[in-house]
This record gives structure tokens, sequence and C-alpha cells, in this order.
């Protein structure tokens, strides 16, 4: 459960932002969506390998 701790007199913006910003790092979202479409290990090895290929190649390119 989230408690968010908010101020006498502080803005309900405030407070709903530091709420979303706590919920956002507990990464709850994430991993709902995740878990919506299983994905193949291969397939989840292959996406990374992908990623850190990209990735080199932008470090390349800055260099």
């Amino acid at each position: 459960m989230i408690i968010v701790p908010v101020k006498e007199g502080e803005n309900i913006e405030k407070a709903l932002k530091k709420f979303k910003r706590k919920f956002e790092k507990t990464g709850v979202v994430k991993e709902l969506r995740n878990r919506q479409a299983f994905e193949k290990p291969s397939v989840m090895n292959r996406k990374k390998m992908m990623r850190a290929i990209y990735i080199q190649k932008l470090q390349q390119i800055e260099d």
C-alpha cells in the first residue's frame, strides 16, 4: 500500500503528484504490462541483444 504524507494546507495537486511518483517507482504498471502477454525467453534475449547493438552503434557514432 502506498502512503503519501500530506502536510496541512498542502495543495491537492502536489499530493497527487507525490502519489503518482511513488506509484511509478513501485513498477506496478510495468509489471502488469509484462504479464499481459507472455514473451518467450528467446524473444526477450533477442530484443535485449538488438537493444545492446543499437546503443553500441549510437555510442560509436558519438565518439
